[in-house]
């Protein structure tokens, strides 16, 4: 073993990667708790898959927002198919009324970024041609799609952002991201990061970074650290409206306060910072059906309107 995160994933000097997955769940084209959630194929080259959910309530609707998702977990763990993202996608989409599509991109350190940034990217562009033939996608309004993501999702989300801003793909206009605490870095330390008793966090989190960045990069690495990718004033000035969602117990609260403050004077034109005082880091899949959870549901929701 040479690089290794208890209970989530082992990383053997061979190049081999041994993940520990959390309980599953399956779609089901039959109807619970108001929706419907199927399986596609997004890429079967790059094996590049994703979760449909279909909320009941679309049949007396006559279109819907479509809520693009992108899963945390350092960029080398996570699945559409945990059971935390299933129950939590699926009763948002009911919540929300909307279409939600969750994204299989491929994992480091077998497929270092900027790989997740592309695959998650090229789920909008399916998105674009499967509008008219995929059947759950007929009431898809694809000039209100909203991104979203927790943790390595969430820095996902914003990557994809900048990349569809500077690519316009056929008919999919982004409206919005939404960021559940989503995880950045740098090379210079936070106060939160230099506190005491916070080693065992930074170790994780460094340790994420140094299997997920490409060979010979440091945390300065623009996927890392936002304030190094070269984003024009003009293209700030288009940049979707942005809630960022932190949690006052999670250790990557500061980044996400800092990312926001940073998106405010780079000028984005709506930026808002939402707070969870009592709950930790992506307590949504932990705890899919907790009160927190269905607040946060609330607010997302709501900022989708």
């Amino acid at each position: 073993i040479v690089a290794e995160a208890p209970g989530y994933l082992q990383v053997f000097s061979d190049g081999s990667v041994k993940r520990f997955a959390p309980e599953r769940a399956h779609a089901s084209l039959e109807s619970s708790n108001g929706y419907q959630s199927k399986d596609v194929i997004v890429d079967p080259l790059k094996q590049i898959t994703a979760r449909l959910f279909l909320p009941n309530t679309s049949g007396s609707l006559n279109s819907l927002p479509v809520f693009v998702y992108f899963h945390g977990g350092g960029f080398c763990i996570g699945s559409s198919t945990w059971l935390g993202y299933h129950q939590f996608l699926g009763d948002f989409s009911v919540a929300s009324k909307s279409i939600v599509l969750s994204i299989d991109y491929r994992l480091a350190p077998e497929n270092r970024l900027p790989i997740a940034y592309d695959d998650c990217y090229t789920s909008l562009e399916w998105l674009s041609h499967q509008v008219d033939t995929e059947p759950w996608l007929a009431k898809a309004d694809l000039s209100h799609v909203f991104l979203s993501g927790d943790s390595a999702g969430g820095n996902i989300a914003h990557q994809v952002a900048i990349k569809a801003m500077r690519k316009e793909i056929c008919q999919v206009i982004i409206k919005g991201l939404l960021l559940i605490h989503p995880y950045f870095g740098s090379e210079k330390r936070t106060e939160k990061e230099l506190a005491d008793g916070a080693a065992g966090d930074v170790v994780m989190n460094d340790l994420f970074w140094r299997l997920s960045i490409p060979e010979g990069s440091d945390r300065d690495y623009f996927g890392c650290n936002f304030e190094m990718q070269e984003v024009s004033a003009a293209e700030w000035c288009q940049f979707p409206a942005v809630t960022v969602y932190i949690a006052g117990l999670d250790f990557l609260k500061e980044r996400g306060v800092m990312y926001a403050e940073f998106l405010q004077k780079k000028r984005v034109k709506e930026v808002k910072l939402v707070e969870a005082e009592k709950e930790s880091h992506v307590f949504h899949v932990f705890h899919p059906l907790s009160e927190a959870t269905r607040l946060l549901q609330g607010q997302m929701s709501e900022f989708m309107k």
